[in-house]
């Protein structure tokens, strides 16, 4: 041991690894931080996938496009109907007494204001019974069909919409939660980077699996990209069949971990642990995900996680969503004196530091 040696639960933590110049790329709520700047042709490929922005779009936004497409739909009809009106001479006779050698198109279009109100009408088939076109006017017939025909598709578009927004998978990705910061601890004398889920809802969610990418800025200013393995306790599927209590996913720090070197002051670089979970709803079987990412300044050393299962009265399980996110300090665990292949190395987390952390077989002992 140096005299250098982390203190104890008196600790206060000195400035985090994570400087102001380093932003996130994944926001805790799972929201991808990066901007697309100079691409060729993103208008057009905005079109293309019209669908998928009116899915991302927010409710308010969408009610607005959606109303608007309405207007935009009588208006444009309108301005049809009342041409038609004009070029067959409609609007200056008196419809209660027409020519005898006169067909009028659309009974008591006489203006603008009436000719969207016909348009209204025959969208939403309200059918007041003052104004309705002749049968024996072709060009009112006409239009009158292209009229209902594309009305009826802009609903059933709509309601497609509607209902997709409303049901898709990403609405039951809410009631995810991910633990606010990670903690590493030891678990038999072996040290464990940790963090919890819970799902928030009484419903079960099957067949979650976690997968976690390790994001480096190099030198070059490329990202690098490492696959670093979590295990759900002596679980060996790679898939939790049921999820309706918290979980606490485990990653061991060996000497071959990739958080193993970045762990250590002198190679104290920045990066992001982006987590990625994915479960199937019970209901419907639809997949749904939600992600969140760690960064240096949120991984907790010597810390572990405050228990939330309890008993009631009855016996019953209870779980205490007020425990959620909190950590407990403590010791670091004793290692094996007798333990081969050591090397001493510097351990820093969130500004924690120990000098007398050693690398071994097993992974990091003291």
């Amino acid at each position: 041991m140096t005299t250098d040696m982390i203190e104890c639960n008196n600790t206060k933590s000195s400035a985090p690894l994570l400087t102001q110049r380093y932003l996130r790329m994944v926001t805790k709520d799972g929201h991808s931080t990066f901007q697309m700047d100079g691409a060729q042709g993103k208008g057009l490929a905005y079109l293309r996938d019209a669908w998928g922005i009116l899915m991302d779009m927010r409710w308010r936004w969408m009610m607005l496009v959606f109303s608007a497409s309405f207007v935009i739909h009588w208006l444009v009809f309108a301005v049809l109907w009342y041409l038609l009106a004009e070029m067959n001479g409609d609007l200056e006779l008196d419809h209660d007494a027409p020519p005898d050698n006169h067909t009028i198109c659309v009974k008591y279009i006489t203006s603008f204001t009436a000719a969207f109100s016909f348009s209204l009408e025959t969208q939403l088939t309200i059918g007041y019974g003052t104004m309705f076109p002749s049968g024996d006017c072709p060009s009112a017939i006409a239009l009158l069909a292209i009229q209902m025909v594309l009305g009826l598709m802009l609903e059933a578009f709509i309601t497609g919409a509607f209902v997709a927004k409303i049901a898709r998978p990403k609405n039951r990705a809410f009631s995810i939660r991910f633990t606010r910061s990670a903690v590493v601890t030891y678990t038999e004398g072996k040290p464990y980077l940790m963090f919890q889920v819970a799902n928030t809802r009484s419903s079960p969610l099957t067949s979650v699996q976690i997968s976690a990418i390790l994001y480096q800025e190099e030198e070059n200013g490329q990202l690098h990209q490492t696959s670093v393995d979590f295990h759900l306790d002596s679980v060996i599927l790679d898939e939790c069949p049921f999820f309706v209590f918290p979980l606490t996913y485990y990653h061991s720090i060996t000497p071959s971990s990739p958080l193993a070197a970045l762990l250590q002051r002198e190679a104290a670089h920045h990066f992001e642990l982006v987590v990625f979970l994915s479960a199937v709803q019970e209901g419907t079987g639809e997949t749904c995900q939600r992600r969140t990412s760690y960064l240096p300044s949120e991984i907790m050393l010597y810390h572990r996680f405050a228990s939330m299962l309890a008993r009631n009265a009855k016996g019953e399980y209870q779980i205490k969503m007020e425990n959620f996110d909190k950590t407990i300090p403590e010791l670091p665990a004793a290692a094996d004196s007798k333990s081969p292949k050591r090397t001493d190395k510097e351990i820093r987390i969130n500004g924690q530091h120990a000098d007398s952390f050693q690398l071994s077989e097993t992974g990091l002992t003291e």
